[in-house]
């Protein structure tokens, strides 16, 4: 197995320490998606927060490990792991299924007693607890239709058939955990809560992004950007310059 650094451990990856942080930004990626996809994100926040990444089991240095299957366990697993990372206020930050596991995820911190300075939900429409999502594919050449339709995988892996396989396993387990995934009926949270989303995202409508005003408790914002479901990699500083209002209080450029 991969050994990890000393600024990282099982489930979280630390790309850029910034020990002098006064707050700390926890990043959930999307299906099939890894640690490294925040890469650019904590290099443009580093210095005054402290980034860090989660990683999935399944991927990249964690290939060899079975898959995601249940999000409602890996919220639980994440939540143990970020209890030696509360010593700053956090932020959480999630995109697609990332929105999902990070809600879940501040729901346990908050359920502990601990505290969430704010919650940004990306390409995600409010969970439903009526009945799962059922909207996404399972079998293999459905994934990667869809894939290539959010356009937010490198086309070049879609066509390479050695590289295609080994991702696949964790792209099913993905799907398929967001599939079976259910909020309870009245599952919220008490920090505030932005959903961001593209005007043109057919996985996570406008209207349905909004949605997410029921899951919190209190303040809620709702931030629509030109694009569709991977709009983030296209407004990747209109992003970060949201996350940085709120985390530096600076100004945006």
């Amino acid at each position: 197995m991969t050994s990890l650094s000393l600024d990282s451990d099982l489930w979280c990856r630390r790309f850029h320490p910034s020990p002098t942080a006064a707050r700390r930004l926890v990043c959930f990626p999307h299906a099939g998606g890894s640690a490294s996809f925040y890469f650019p994100v904590s290099a443009a926040l580093h210095g005054p927060v402290d980034v860090l990444a989660v990683q999935y089991p399944g991927r990249q240095d964690r290939r060899e490990e079975a898959g995601i299957h249940d999000l409602h366990r890996v919220a639980d697993e994440v939540f143990e792991a970020l209890r030696r990372w509360d010593d700053l206020p956090l932020t959480l930050f999630g995109h697609s299924m990332g929105a999902l596991v990070a809600f879940e995820v501040a729901r346990r911190i908050e359920r502990a007693g601990g505290r969430i300075d704010h919650l940004f939900l990306s390409g995600r429409k409010g969970p439903s607890a009526d009945r799962p999502d059922a909207s996404h594919p399972v079998d293999d050449e459905g994934i990667v239709a869809e894939l290539k339709a959010m356009s937010g995988t490198d086309a070049r892996l879609l066509e390479d058939e050695e590289l295609l396989g080994m991702v696949l396993p964790a792209l099913r387990g993905d799907y398929r955990a967001v599939g079976a995934y259910r909020a309870d009926r009245d599952a919220a949270v008490s920090c505030p809560v932005t959903a961001l989303v593209g005007d043109q995202d057919h996985w996570a409508p406008v209207p349905e992004a909004a949605r997410w005003r029921d899951r919190t408790t209190a303040a809620f914002d709702l931030k629509v950007f030109p694009g569709g479901h991977f709009y983030l990699t296209s407004r990747a500083d209109e992003v970060t310059a949201v996350l940085r209002d709120h985390l530096t209080g600076a100004l945006r450029a």
